[in-house]
């Protein structure tokens, strides 16, 4: 027994050593009893290490352990018979005397808390007494903006109730919150003043009270200002003892990690920590170092200390600040420190391809003329070589940089000269490759050009034959040469520990550049931006799993060596250690002869599988441990047997793998072998977690060993939110081992337990579960599903976002683990693994997961749905089954010379397709008549038969074969359908014969232009000179005035003034010596209406307003547009009802307008009109408002109108008789005779030559009835030519008509007659026949013009015409002979017009 003791106090002793020297003493894998075996090489050194292991630390007594005098002296009468070795005997005695001890501490606390419990009963059992100030209030003078205490002991019986005072009044807290505070402990109480002011200064009063009186104690504070400020003030207070950084107590807690920068970025590292004491006054000291070099505070660094943590900022970063940065802390225990590597990686450069800029830009041999710049080269990976570096400097106090070489300079020197003596001076450098000019470095410390104190030896070089560099001699060695091996090691999860070997020629080596680059990738990426001095380098950042080789150059003034060799490729996996401690051991069933107990696995797998667990055991009153299991068990449950039913055990696990045995958990609390007889279940056991995200998780248990007296129905799910308490997650049991909880708060932490249910009740919880944070891992992604383009295959597929060497996939369905299940297959390969279902069907529905072990918790999930499935079956069937996508099934066309093309459109195609057109079952093959071809590129296949007849009615099927895909398309044309393709081709045949002699290329189409003119237009093709064209309608040619020009194309008939006259059936002909062809066009039923409606649409946009016009019949209203025509639609309304035509309102219009009249209009006829022009779309309206003054004015002007018509209808005037020019050979008899009339009877005067003629026998005058005037003058002599004329007037007016009368010799041949007038024919001097009865003549009266039936349509610029706006008259083309006699005074402003 005490051997084995020994063995496992040394194990992890002797696992070390054997890790070193390539000796095993417990290894998992190749043995299984190697524990027993180890166990006697330890016991084979135990003697000689018995010194060392009562060195060890002591154990320490658990609490439930502690006992009582008389159980020690049990424990010893016990002990004594159990063999124990050397080691366990002196463990045991250090054990007592530490027991004894702490009894010995417990005894003398329990002594003095009896003193103290006696003192206060004495003290509670005392007298009565009155308040009495055992230390009383003592004046204070302080310093204004300082705090001041006041305080005092008082003592009495009932303890005393103590009131502050300020110069007799009461201290209010409430009135300065802030300001005063008091307290009171232990019948010490306080007065505390903060910042007192000088109006502090006064009095101040305690008094205590109690039921046996008061008593009052006072003293006074004086607040003083400083005379001369707060920069006196120091100097006048006393001065007060610091506390020294050595005497805090500081524990550093969240430390700044690896960290990662940009060049011209900025970053904070933190570190939060606990000082004990902490003041305010007193902050920690806090220095801050790079690369052991000491920071200060700056523009470039900002230190900050204070608040619970220590911040250094870098607010402007370069490649400068990489390095290893450690904060060092002063305590009272030393220095405590912290250190961590930070990354700084060049910008982005402003040329692509351009190098990183130089860094740690110095000034050396500074001169009064000149200084030599020095700076270290960047590293270069994927970018072009540098050819040199250009240096540039600035002014202290000026922002404008000079560049000092013209050309760049090959090496890390550069003097600069022509500078000013005393003048201060910053540099900077810029890299050059074949892309372009890099950043600018940061700028060099302020150099000030001055003489130094002593001088270098120094020689000077020159370059390219101009340029000179001073360098020192030791510095003409050229560049380093390369690197030794290279060897990588595994470091961390991300991290990889690369050494080297130093270069034979170190030629003054500044440092070194490492890159690395993934296996299979060309791309090499710096690891470094600052070159490390040291030949070890622990590169951060990489990605877990991955696997890289590193290389490394070294620098020099000269620049970078030659690459050295890569080194062996190394994945990012952990270094190899033995586990942690299992956790968490707990019992699930006992049956009070033994116990089965599970753990939960170590937080830390050592970076290999864990492949063994080993127990071991003890009585609870005993220190000596058992073996339980010698061969290791790879599960984490055990049943322990051999027990004793009622005595108390502990366990404890521990872990193997690869590098050994860890160590041993701690033990278990003392677990009771007694038999479970409960009638509900155990606990659940081994919580872990899935899934996790930021607002959501899956929680997944076991089931209980022990199920009470009926099965498990289901289980309840509690969870506690951290700082909260624990509340149920589902109401009714759920009858599987996990959950999905959803709601989490992200960031939060959760803990779990779970209750098992059988129908007895609910069972004891588990373990509470681990914390958990609700947030995903970084860069975790989801499950995706698909199908397989190769193979059909339905599959999941997870790529995880980090993995171990020891990492595998474990897929479940409904989180149940999937094992050697044929319905599946798994496929893993690095960090992608992938479930290919075999024969899916709706049995595979369901929740399938994912998770990664030895991993931090990877996982992920997926639920399959019908749905879904379906739709990936279908898909998979034709990947498995593939055809021929096809975008266009089999079609036909007919082409222009009545060929039929047969076609069809792949959505891919091969080259080597293959097809065959299959018509009727039989294989139809390219020919003349049956032209086959296809188009790879487009996926066109198609057939074109050139004569296509009534024998091609058929089925056409095309055949395609691609590889393994195939399809085939068939069109069937027969019936109808083959009547319809067989039309076309013979008129498409038709129409290629057509188009060889002049033909039409567009067939008659008609077109209205702006004045309402239509056209029938049409365009003719392949014509020449002698092609003739004909208009004819209704097989009647018409004749244009112009001609048509063939030759121009196009040709149009024009129809103006287009009315229902204008329907028919018209034709256009075209003809020459090669052909002919025809176009005809029915103007009537719905094509007539068409034009009508596209004339209302010009029409009605260029309506004017609806003016007023009277006449003698009554109120006219006019609306002028550019055409008008009884087929246009329109409606007029009247008070918004519509007018039809009739006596009182007349509706009509000309070709220039439409009008409506009002016949003797009443006031009934007063309101609002308008006339709507409808055209197929919209109605074009139109309004007046004949309302008011205007239809006062209107009506007025009617009655006027209307009498002078009156008048002149009833006035004198000649109705006919009288020619214009009489010849009469003398001696003749010439009678002038003539109707008249008038109402009432006009009178007649006849004149010659403008003197009244006078009734004699020679010349007489007759009037018969009133009707018939002549004068009748008998032997006519030469005499009585001249000019006669008849005057008919009566009392409306009258008419006055002249003749002119030529008398000629007898034997003359007669005058030629002068036509005068209006051209009549004189009459021979024998005829009594009256002439023709001209139409008389109208006055022109300018005022009031006759309107014309023609009148042009107003334009749309001229103003609207108004109710009394003229309307020209034409001029008559000869003069009148007639005219109206004077005698009316009233002369007529608007005659009607005729009607139409």
């Amino acid at each position: 027994m005490a051997t084995k003791v020994m063995h496992f106090n040394q194990k992890k002793h002797v696992s070390h050593v054997s890790h070193h020297s390539s000796h095993t003493t417990k290894h998992v894998v190749k043995e299984h009893s190697s524990r027993k075996s180890s166990s006697k090489s330890v016991n084979q050194v135990q003697h000689t290490h018995a010194t060392e292991a009562m060195a060890e630390p002591a154990y320490t007594v658990p609490a439930f352990r502690q006992r009582s005098a008389d159980e020690i002296e049990e424990y010893q009468r016990v002990s004594s018979h159990v063999g124990k070795g050397l080691a366990s005997i002196q463990k045991e005695l250090h054990r007592m005397k530490v027991a004894t001890k702490t009894q010995v501490e417990n005894i003398a606390i329990t002594r003095e808390v009896q003193e103290m419990m006696h003192k206060k009963m004495t003290l509670s059992t005392e007298t009565d007494k009155a308040p009495d100030f055992m230390v009383a209030l003592r004046p204070h003078t302080v310093w204004e903006k300082t705090p001041v205490k006041l305080f005092c002991t008082v003592g009495g019986h009932p303890r005393p109730i103590v009131k502050w005072y300020k110069g007799g009044k009461p201290v209010d807290p409430l009135s300065a919150p802030g300001k005063y505070k008091m307290e009171s402990k232990y019948g010490v109480h306080s007065l505390i003043i903060s910042r007192c002011v000088v109006s502090d200064t006064a009095e101040y009063s305690a008094v205590a009270t109690n039921s046996h009186g008061s008593t009052t104690s006072k003293a006074s504070v004086t607040v003083k200002r400083p005379a001369g400020g707060a920069c006196q003030l120091f100097g006048q207070v006393p001065h007060m003892t610091g506390i020294h950084h050595s005497k805090l107590e500081i524990t550093m807690l969240d430390r700044f990690g690896v960290s990662f920068g940009t060049e011209g970025g900025s970053i904070r590292l933190v570190c939060t920590m606990v000082v004990v004491p902490d003041l305010p006054n007193v902050p920690p000291l806090a220095q801050w170092y790079r690369d052991d070099k000491l920071l200060k505070a700056g523009k470039l660094a900002e230190i900050k200390v204070g608040g619970g943590a220590a911040t250094l900022t870098l607010p402007h970063l370069a490649k400068d600040d990489e390095g290893l940065y450690t904060l060092r802390m002063w305590t009272k225990d030393g220095t405590t420190e912290h250190s961590a590597y930070l990354f700084v990686k060049d910008a982005a450069p402003s040329v692509a391809g351009a190098p990183g800029a130089p860094i740690s830009i110095k000034a050396f041999d500074i001169n009064s003329d000149y200084v030599l710049v020095a700076w270290k080269p960047p590293n270069t990976t994927n970018e072009a070589a540098i050819t040199g570096y250009f240096v540039d400097k600035r002014e202290s106090g000026s922002a404008t940089w000079s560049q000092c070489n013209d050309s760049p300079v090959r090496i890390c020197k550069y003097p600069v000269h022509g500078l000013k003596v005393g003048h201060a001076y910053h540099f900077r450098v810029r890299a050059v490759n074949s892309a372009g000019i890099s950043r600018p470095s940061r700028e060099s410390d302020k150099v000030t050009a001055l003489d130094p104190a002593e001088r270098e030896r120094l020689q000077v070089i020159k370059l390219d034959g101009k340029h000179e560099v001073v360098i020192k001699d030791d510095d003409l060695e050229g560049v380093p040469s390369a690197p030794g091996q290279v060897v990588a090691t595994r470091n961390t999860k991300s991290s990889v520990f690369v050494q080297w070997d130093p270069p034979k020629h170190p030629n003054h080596l500044m440092g070194y550049y490492i890159d690395a680059s993934l296996v299979g990738s060309k791309t090499w990426a710096p690891c470094n931006h600052k070159p490390y001095k040291h030949t070890r380098f622990v590169v951060h950042g990489l990605t877990p799993g991955e696997t890289y080789v590193f290389r490394v150059q070294a620098v020099n003034v000269y620049g970078l060596s030659d690459e050295s060799q890569e080194s062996t490729p190394i994945a990012v996996e952990p270094a190899l250690t033995t586990p942690s401690a299992p956790h968490g051991i707990t019992m699930l069933s006992c049956d009070g002869a033994s116990m089965i107990i599970a753990w939960n696995r170590p937080k830390h797998g050592g970076g290999s599988k864990i492949n063994a667990y080993y127990v071991d055991k003890r009585d609870a009153d005993s220190l000596a441990w058992k073996e339980v299991n010698s061969a290791p068990t790879k599960t984490r449950t055990y049943t322990v047997d051999g027990l004793t039913e009622g005595t108390f055990y502990e366990f404890k696990v521990q872990a193997g793998n690869l590098a050994g045995v860890g160590v041993p958990s701690a033990p278990s609390t003392p677990l009771k072998c007694e038999a479970w007889t409960s009638a509900v279940p155990g606990p659940a056991y081994d919580l872990a977690f899935r899934e996790v995200r930021g607002d959501s998780l899956v929680i997944l248990w076991k089931a209980p060993v022990y199920t009470g007296a009926s099965a498990v129905t289901g289980y309840i799910v509690e969870m506690a939110k951290k700082g909260h308490h624990y509340h149920p997650l589902n109401e009714e049991a759920i009858g599987h081992c996990y959950l999905q909880v959803t709601g989490l708060e992200a960031g939060a932490e959760y803990t779990f337990k779970v209750k098992a249910v059988n129908a007895e009740g609910v069972g004891k919880a588990s373990q509470t579960s681990e914390p958990v944070v609700a947030k995903a891992l970084p860069g975790t992604q989801e499950i995706q599903c698909g199908v397989d383009e190769d193979t059909g295959d339905i599959f999941l597929s997870f790529e995880a976002c980090e993995i171990s060497e020891t990492s595998n996939f474990a897929w479940s369905k409904n989180y149940k683990e999937i094992s050697d299940c044929p319905r599946v297959a798994i496929e893993t390969k690095g960090k992608h693994s992938k479930l290919t279902f075999v024969n899916p069907d709706v049995s595979d529905l369901g929740a399938f997961s994912v998770h990664v072990t030895d991993t931090e918790g990877v996982s992920a999930s997926h639920t399959l749905t019908e749905d879904a499935l379906n739709t990936m079956l279908e898909l998979s069937y034709n990947i498995r089954h593939p055809i021929v996508p096809l975008k266009h099934q089999l079609n036909y066309e007919v082409l222009e010379k009545g060929h039929v093309r047969f076609w069809l459109q792949c959505l891919k195609m091969s080259p080597a397709v293959t097809y065959r057109f299959i018509v009727n079952d039989k294989e139809v093959t390219s020919s003349d008549s049956h032209k086959i071809s296809h188009d790879v590129n487009t996926g066109v296949i198609q057939m074109t038969v050139d004569h296509f007849s009534k024998a091609s009615e058929a089925t056409y099927t095309v055949q395609i074969h691609d590889g393994r895909a195939k399809t085939q398309s068939s069109l069937v044309l027969v019936g109808d359908v083959f009547k319809a393709a067989l039309k076309e081709a013979e008129f498409q045949r038709s129409e290629h014969i057509r188009k060889q002699g002049p033909h039409f290329a567009e067939y008659l189409s008609y077109h209205v232009d702006d004045d309402c003119t239509v056209l029938l237009v049409c365009k003719v093709a392949n014509v020449k000179k002698e092609t003739v064209f004909h208009w004819f309608k209704d097989e009647e040619e018409i004749v244009p005035e112009t001609p048509p020009n063939v030759m121009s194309g196009s040709v149009a008939l024009p129809i103006s003034l287009f009315s229902r006259k204008d329907q028919g059936h018209y034709k256009a002909k075209l003809s020459d010596d090669r052909g002919k062809d025809s176009s005809v066009f029915d103007i009537s039923g719905q094509v007539f209406d068409d034009i009508i409606n596209a004339i209302a649409h010009i029409a009605g946009s260029s309506a004017s307003e609806l003016v007023l016009q009277c006449t003698p019949e009554g109120i006219r209203l006019q609306c002028y547009m550019k055409y008008y025509t009884e087929e246009i639609r329109t409606a007029w309304l009247h008070k918004d009802s519509k007018i039809s035509s009739s006596e009182k309102m007349r509706i009509a219009g000309t070709a220039e307008m439409a009008w409506m009249q009002i016949r003797e209009p009443s006031e009934k006829e007063k309101g609002h009109y308008s006339i709507q022009i409808m055209d197929a779309t919209k109605s074009h309206t139109r309004t007046f408002d004949l309302s008011g003054q205007a239809y006062t004015d209107a009506y007025e002007e009617y009655l006027r109108l209307k009498a002078a018509a009156f008048a002149e209808k009833n006035r004198g005037r000649v109705v006919g008789g009288l020619p214009d020019v009489v010849t009469i050979m003398e001696q003749k008899t010439l009678s002038l005779t003539c109707t008249v009339w008038g109402d009432p009877s006009p009178e007649v005067t006849w004149f010659k030559n403008e003197n009244e003629v006078v009734s004699t026998e020679h010349a007489k005058i007759t009037l018969e009835a009133n009707k018939f005037a002549s004068l009748t003058i008998t032997a006519v002599t030469s005499e009585d030519s001249g000019k006669y004329s008849i005057n008919v007037r009566n009392k409306y007016g009258g008419e006055f008509v002249e003749i002119t009368v030529s008398v000629y010799k007898q034997g003359e041949s007669p005058p030629e007659a002068k036509m005068g007038g209006r051209g009549a024919t004189p009459a021979p001097l024998a005829s009594k026949t009256p002439a023709q009865t001209p139409t008389p003549a109208q006055t022109h009266i300018p005022q009031t013009p006759t309107p014309s039936l023609k009148s042009p349509t107003p334009s749309p610029k001229s103003p609207t015409p108004t109710a009394k706006s003229p309307t020209p008259t034409p001029k008559s083309p000869t003069p009148t002979r007639r005219v109206k006699s004077p005698s009316p005074a009233r002369s007529l402003k608007s005659p009607t017009p005729p009607r139409k």
